[in-house]
């Protein structure tokens, strides 16, 4: 038998391939990691408030190793109406966490949008995994807008089931129809104003009470003496929380009567781009009061002892402030490790002293760090059986933007008019020559909605919560004629304005 000379090549070759194999395996086992990573047993002495275990993913990504990081590190695309401090210190103690780790999330990028811009950012940029902070109505907008993906799997499930379906009878998920939760309350918020006490007695003026309180003659006399407005207030279209609050106004007062009670208030008001720059006025003495929301009261109690928040007895409500997984994300595992995160260890971060935000999660206040905190765990009890009004968001949500745009045509850009007439009239009031029955005969004629020119029919109408529905319709469907109705707003309440400044020119 004849020696066969391609043996030792077909040997040979045989041995490359084996050789090639191995090393391959060797190179993806370095890639991947290694074996999947265990997760650190808590400190016995140390309460958690720990995520579920990830076992599952949601139906809508592909199935991976959840305990393994994926190949290529993860960065989150976050849009948030949260200020810099939050952000900050949710990135900084999130990418420290196990959870980052294990998902390989090595980045998370924060984009402040103002609320008007959120769909078209959202749409525009085609990659946001996470959407946090800005109140449920923004949220419920994202949801009823399809943009919002169901918070599934046992990591984020887990987390849910820690935090309140209700609380003080505001509800902290939004269910789908489907029965899937679409938004979680990330923290709770409660609205109402906060008083400077030192300028309070400078000034020799009562402690408001009511949201009426911040529209009254009272607060209006130093305006009348110094020209000085005593309440700070900011513009609906640039924050969430004072649009929130105005709906409250108006669900508690009625239509009619809640516009003229608006109306004042911003007449006795110095008023701002944003809720912050609200706040801080009342901080540094610049007014004795702001209308804000509950952490920026808390907030504002830190940095200046005079200060007081209050929430007016029957007449606020309790929000949950949500977070939600938004149907462009690109990595959805890793974005829903993120809202897990901050549904239970990432809740520490409200409890800073820079921060002063009530948790969602009550379990927060079993930790270290929590029970350092007792101011805030009082205020979350003592919230927790608030007595407030029965409010309804999907009333709130059908007028919203009609009702920003008014605010802004009729009280912001006619401010420097609307004060005149209020200091006119408070004038005549101080002085004696209108009687109470006469000034408030005028707050209601200055205040009570207008009657204009529609832009669009050419008919006389009234603004009536009807109207505001209709016209929050039509453009939200069109936006290019909100620029039409600022326009017929502005010119009717300048008619008005006007013609009530005249008439009361002439009784002094």
């Amino acid at each position: 038998m004849g020696y066969n000379t391609s043996r030792p090549l077909i040997v040979g070759l045989a041995i490359a391939l084996l050789l090639l194999i191995l090393g391959a395996y060797i190179i993806f086992m370095r890639g991947a990691g290694g074996p999947p990573a265990q997760t650190p047993t808590p400190s016995e002495t140390t309460a958690t408030i720990t995520p579920g275990e990830a076992t599952t993913t949601p139906s809508h990504v592909t199935p991976t190793e959840t305990r393994t990081p994926p190949g290529q590190p993860v960065v989150l695309n976050v849009i948030t109406r949260h200020p810099g401090e939050i952000q900050v210190a949710a990135r900084e103690a999130f990418l420290k966490s196990e959870i980052a780790r294990r998902y390989n999330i090595v980045d998370v990028k924060f984009y402040l949008v103002d609320p008007v811009a959120w769909l078209s950012s959202i749409r525009r940029k085609g990659d946001f995994d996470v959407a946090w902070g800005g109140g449920p109505t923004l949220f419920d907008i994202l949801y009823l807008e399809g943009l919002l993906a169901p918070l599934e799997g046992s990591l984020v499930e887990g987390a849910l089931k820690q935090i309140p379906d209700v609380f003080a009878g505001a509800p902290m998920k939004r269910l789908g129809p489907d029965g899937r939760v679409y938004w979680v309350a990330a923290a709770v918020s409660s609205f109402g104003f906060t008083v400077n006490h030192d300028v309070l007695k400078r000034y020799n003026l009562p402690i408001p009470r009511s949201w009426a309180d911040l529209a009254s003659p009272a607060l209006g006399r130093p305006l009348v003496t110094e020209l000085r407005p005593m309440v700070s207030i900011a513009d609906p279209l640039r924050s969430t929380s004072h649009t929130r609050m105005y709906e409250i106004i108006l669900q508690a007062y009625g239509w009619d009567r809640g516009w003229v009670t608006l109306t004042f208030m911003a007449a006795n008001s110095l008023i701002e781009g944003g809720s912050a720059e609200a706040r801080d006025n009342v901080i540094q003495g610049r007014v004795a009061v702001a209308i804000t929301i509950d952490f920026y009261g808390y907030t504002a109690m830190k940095a200046n002892p005079s200060t007081e928040y209050i929430a007016p007895a029957g007449e606020t409500i309790v929000n949950g402030d949500p977070i939600a997984l938004l149907k462009t994300s690109r990595n959805p595992e890793a974005a829903l490790a993120f809202i897990a995160w901050v549904l239970t260890e990432g809740q520490k971060i409200w409890l800073r002293e820079d921060i002063n935000r009530l948790p969602a999660n009550p379990r927060v206040f079993e930790t270290p760090e929590g029970a350092a905190r007792p101011d805030l765990k009082r205020a979350y009890e003592s919230l927790a059986g608030a007595r407030g009004i029965e409010f309804n968001d999907d009333r709130a949500l059908a007028i919203e933007r009609a009702m920003q745009i008014y605010f802004k045509a009729t009280l912001i850009d006619m401010d420097t008019l609307l004060k005149d007439v209020w200091r006119t009239l408070l004038k005549l009031y101080f002085e004696g020559r209108i009687d109470e029955g006469k000034l408030r005969e005028y707050m209601e004629r200055i205040g009570r909605p207008l009657t204009y020119r529609d832009p669009i029919t050419g008919a006389m109408v009234t603004f009536t919560e009807d109207d505001a529905r209709r016209v929050t319709e039509i453009v939200l469907k069109d936006p290019a004629r909100e620029d039409a109705f600022i326009r017929a707003w502005r010119d009717a309440a300048s008619k008005r304005y006007s013609e009530i400044l005249s008439e009361l020119r002439r009784l002094g």
